[in-house]
């Protein structure tokens, strides 16, 4: 597909998307739009799979109705296969399209805004979306399905006041999402994946605050993945312990050949479900990954899992959390001798992605860059890390007003257990390399490309990069702030005192010249002068 049919494809998709928006907010349409997007995704899915199975006996997969000779034979020798390959089934009359069809009647070319009568499909869709998550029950994947469409009330009057209104807006939104080829059979394509993380993505920039919650902007996770990737072809395991809409992880998997196995935590019942749905919409089989849905650094789910190989996160900035003595007796934390304190958890989600890092791994988190300098607590762990353990391998610092909800200025914090480099921290300043673009400041290819060469080969930049010495960070005792490393100043050029006293006294005859011209034509006037 090229840049113009993709652009094309996500303008439609955006164009459907708005025909919801007059009803409700970006966070409440969002969970609408996305998830009729991933009900047709498996729905296709599932045809396309149906139809290689039913081949040599010359029948597809929507035709089969009650009257088909052996339809039952059929449906449940595709039921048994699909919920081992695909972890669902779906029925032919519960097909996206099917249901698209019933919906719009005779009325398939009906325009999105015409107000025409529909057909009533909304007890068929809520009851065949139940029947996605019914299908999985006792298997593998049930836990991978359970309550995936739960933000999906139907029966909200967000959609309409009435269920005929409701329903009006819905038959429509499928019929226009049917139009769409998706081209789920070319499997070099994911065109349906990409759509997807454009519409995120567009949620996010006009959600405000709350986009932080689910969503990092993709050159802020191309950054990342880069740098936990960074010398591997293949990765035995990557997490995210804030996984939100899980963009992140899926953007780690887009730098390898192969990830064998994606990890995820995420609190917020909402965005666990959307990551859900981003992993299969992409085509990560359901056994291949596992996103929790809790409190990570309270209730942490990873607890007996195997060190991973990559970590990344953007955890919420200085958050809250309990810093509850008990604490000081987890594996996560006890060794430090001191919690991060209750009102910025900025180190404890450092604290719990080192416990959970491979001694062959690298991990990147994005921080506020008050994690740099702030004393107490936070500088003992800081010591600690350098200090003790020396984990920490580069500060990366990045524009302000990068992420939506926040306009503050933010870094990337790289550690790695075995470090190929142990005797320097590598600073980075990349704070001034931005386009603006309206009210956003965005990372462009060529600022990106220049943090990680400069990354990778450990090149000092003058006013861009340095090499400091662990010595001079215990001089400095811990504190990261990257101008005391990297110098920017820019000297002001030279002023020439004599020249700038010569041009006032210039001034100053001018002056009085023109005094001289205004009294004589005052006098001329016959009028008093003005001075």
């Amino acid at each position: 597909m090229s840049e113009d049919q993709k652009r094309v494809l996500e303008q439609q998709l955006w164009n459907i998307a708005n025909t919801l928006r007059g009803k409700m907010n970006a966070d409440e349409f969002r969970d609408y739009i996305l998830g009729f997007i991933f009900y047709k995704y498996l729905s296709e899915k599932m045809e396309i799979f149906a139809n290689v199975i039913l081949k040599q006996d010359k029948i597809k997969f929507r035709d089969i109705t009650p009257k088909t000779a052996q339809a039952n034979d059929f449906l449940e020798a595709i039921k048994e296969e699909a919920l081992e390959k695909l972890g669902y089934f779906l029925r032919p009359e519960e097909l996206f399209t099917e249901v698209a069809k019933r919906g719009m009647g005779n009325n398939e070319d009906i325009d999105l805004f015409d107000e025409s009568k529909t057909n009533f499909i909304l007890e068929d869709i809520q009851k065949i979306l139940t029947n996605i998550q019914l299908s999985t029950m006792g298997t593998d994947s049930e836990e991978d399905f359970d309550n995936l469409f739960e933000d999906m009330d139907l029966n909200s009057t967000k959609l309409g006041k009435t269920p005929e209104a409701r329903n009006t807006i819905i038959a429509k939104v499928l019929t226009h999402l049917d139009k769409i080829d998706f081209k789920l059979e070319n499997t070099e394509l994911d065109v349906l994946g990409d759509a997807y993380e454009y519409l995120i993505g567009q949620f996010a920039s006009g959600a405000g605050k709350k986009a932080g919650e689910f969503y990092t902007p993709q050159e802020v996770s191309k950054i990342l993945a880069k740098i936990v990737t960074t010398g591997k072809q293949k990765l035995k395991s990557v997490y995210d312990p804030t996984c939100g809409s899980g963009s992140l992880l899926l953007r780690v998997a887009r730098e390898v050949k192969d990830v064998a196995m994606f990890y995820g935590q995420e609190m917020n019942r909402t965005t666990y479900n959307l990551a859900r749905m981003n992993m299969i919409l992409h085509g990560v089989h359901y056994r291949q990954f596992d996103i929790k849905q809790e409190d990570t650094l309270e209730h942490p789910q990873h607890i007996d899992d195997l060190p991973f190989e990559a970590i990344v996160a953007n955890p919420p900035f200085s958050a809250n959390w309990s810093a509850n003595p008990i604490f000081t007796s987890d594996d996560r934390f006890s060794q430090y001798g001191k919690l991060a304190p209750s009102s910025k958890a900025d180190f404890a989600f450092v604290q719990h992605m080192i416990y959970h890092l491979a001694e062959n791994g690298t991990m990147a988190i994005v921080l506020p860059h008050g994690a740099l300098f702030r004393g107490g607590a936070e500088q003992h762990i800081r010591k600690f890390l350098i200090e003790n353990k020396n984990y920490l391998d580069t500060v990366i610092g990045l524009p302000a007003n990068i992420f939506y909800g926040t306009s503050i200025p933010t870094c990337i914090l790289v550690f790695k257990k075995c470090r190929e480099n142990p005797e320097d921290v590598l600073f980075i300043d990349a704070s001034n390399d931005y386009e603006k673009v309206k009210t956003q400041n965005v990372l462009r290819d060529e600022h990106i490309d220049k943090i990680i060469n400069t990354f990778r080969n450990r090149t000092e930049k003058d006013k861009y990069s340095k090499k400091a010495l662990l010595t001079e960070l215990t001089s400095n005792d811990y504190n990261l702030n990257i101008p005391r490393y990297v110098d920017t100043f820019e000297a002001e050029a030279d002023i020439d005192i004599e020249a700038i006293a010569n041009e006032i006294k210039a001034i100053d005859e001018s002056i009085k010249e023109t005094d001289k011209t205004i009294a004589d034509f005052c006098k001329e006037l016959n009028i008093s002068t003005p001075f």
